[in-house]
């Protein structure tokens, strides 16, 4: 079952206004590789360009409102999450590191006791 909230079908107005987005994002890129003997911030200029005016474009049209709609939620949610202070990351990645430590030192005593079963005492190879 659908959402009536959410509008899945877009017009051909908005397909062109994202059409013209795409097309001047690949310009900016053509742009900076036509551009071989001019200066670095020429050619990176000339992407900004082309992705300012791929931004501005599709602003306009109702994929563009539903992205930045999209992208203002999710910064408010990212500012809601409450972020571990200093002394607990330290805290943590210790305990990480500590169990990895000992989860190496284990396999490798259970690698050599296989080991010393197999070869020494089953096979008789020393």
């Amino acid at each position: 079952m659908s959402n009536p909230n959410v509008e899945t079908v877009t017009s051909a107005s908005d397909r062109v206004k994202v059409g013209l987005a795409l097309a001047c994002v690949v310009a900016g890129i053509a742009g900076y590789y036509a551009l071989p003997t001019s200066p670095t911030i020429a050619r990176v200029g000339v992407i900004f360009l082309g992705l300012a005016l791929a931004i501005a474009i599709a602003m306009f049209s109702e994929p563009g409102r539903r992205f930045i709609s999209f992208g203002r939620d999710a910064y408010s949610e990212t500012r809601k999450v409450v972020w571990p202070t200093r002394k607990e990351t330290v805290t943590t990645t210790a305990a990480v590191f500590a169990f990895a430590v000992i989860m190496a030192l284990f396999l490798w005593i259970t690698d050599k006791s296989i080991e010393w079963v197999l070869y020494d005492l089953i096979l008789g190879w020393k």
